[in-house]
């Protein structure tokens, strides 16, 4: 019985195998040169409302990666980016500019030219301490796990890690002090 526009058994296995025989022979060259070069300049910018902390993130919407995420990132002088997590993993390289990041427990120092790791869902905040704004490139997985529906964000705010977790114990691997999450 055959409904509407629903596709028949022998549509959905011709479509199987249509997919499968592609997979099979990868060696397609020619591609669109939409996406291959893409100027920061053409970044959309969001702000410090849009973003929740002072931070400005520029998003590269022009990229057509699959599975990684691009965008530029600039903390002005003596601020920091809110204290955040995200299932994705994220690597910041550092384009100008210094400062420190506190990841989980960990307090680091990067500088131009560092590349900060960023795990999966650990508590994280960077840091400009200097009269100079710092300047990042920031990479992440999360178009993939956006593409599983698996990908999550959450901000505790413009508060340190030590400064929350001081006041609010880890009760166990899945939560954070009091029950709030």
């Amino acid at each position: 019985m055959h409904h509407g526009n629903k596709p028949t058994s022998e549509q959905k296995l011709n479509s199987f195998f249509a997919n499968l025989k592609k997979l099979k022979q990868r060696d397609h060259q020619e591609i669109s040169s939409d996406g291959l070069v893409v100027h920061s300049e053409d970044a959309i910018w969001l702000d410090s409302q849009a973003t929740g902390n002072p931070s400005e993130i520029g998003i590269l919407v022009d990229i057509p990666a699959k599975s990684l995420e691009f965008y530029l990132q600039k903390i002005p002088a003596n601020s920091s980016s809110d204290l955040q997590r995200h299932v994705h993993e994220s690597v910041h390289y550092v384009i100008e500019g210094e400062g420190y990041s506190e990841i989980g427990d960990q307090v680091v120092t990067w500088s131009k030219g560092d590349f900060v790791y960023t795990p999966p869902w650990i508590w994280h905040r960077h840091y400009n301490p200097h009269s100079a704004e710092v300047q990042m490139l920031l990479v992440e997985n999360s178009r993939a796990l956006d593409a599983l529906d698996a990908n999550r964000r959450e901000s505790l705010g413009m508060v340190s890690f030590e400064q929350y977790f001081k006041n609010n114990s880890v009760k166990n691997e899945g939560g954070i002090g009091n029950g709030d999450f």
